[in-house]
């Protein structure tokens, strides 16, 4: 199933669609500075609203500081419970109701590439979402002992 990916970090938009799929729309609050390390520009969660083919969806990012986990990205869509979150440098594990369903990868640029887990047989839903949080937050993060340690670099002289 092919995701059509329209996403403008300037503007603080991002659209996903595709035949048979679900239309996911997240967007930035108008007039807000966009963050330039983060492709929506916020993970501020009073800042982004999300809808899932017309119908409003909550969406709690977190702050993303020196641990993977706190750059997981939570959505409800109905009584369906995501999380996108980080699991290497470069990919993040996609989560439905506690059960992995595989992993995806995003720089940030667009585009995002997805490896389902052997066995399961992702939703429409499920793709679109997982599109959608992978593009509009990126993937992938440092562990913390080496983010600890860049810190601690540049505190020293």
């Amino acid at each position: 199933m092919y995701a059509q990916i329209d996403l403008d970090g300037q503007a603080g938009t991002l659209r996903v669609s595709g035949h048979g799929m679900p239309t996911v729309e997240l967007v930035r609050a108008p007039g807000t500075t966009p963050d330039p390390h983060i492709p929506i520009g916020t993970r501020k969660r009073d800042l982004l609203t999300l809808t899932v083919d017309g119908e409003p969806a909550r969406i709690r990012p977190s702050r993303g500081r020196l641990l993977r986990r706190s750059y997981r990205v939570d959505v409800r869509v109905g009584g369906v419970r995501y999380r996108l979150v980080p699991c290497g440098y470069v990919d993040s594990r996609l989560i439905r109701d506690g059960r992995p369903l595989g992993t995806l990868e995003s720089s940030g640029d667009g585009r995002v590439d997805d490896d389902w887990a052997p066995g399961t047989e992702p939703e429409p839903l499920d793709r679109a979402v997982g599109t959608a949080l992978a593009a509009a937050f990126g993937t992938g993060a440092a562990p913390w002992w080496e983010t600890l340690g860049d810190i601690v670099g540049e505190l020293i002289p």
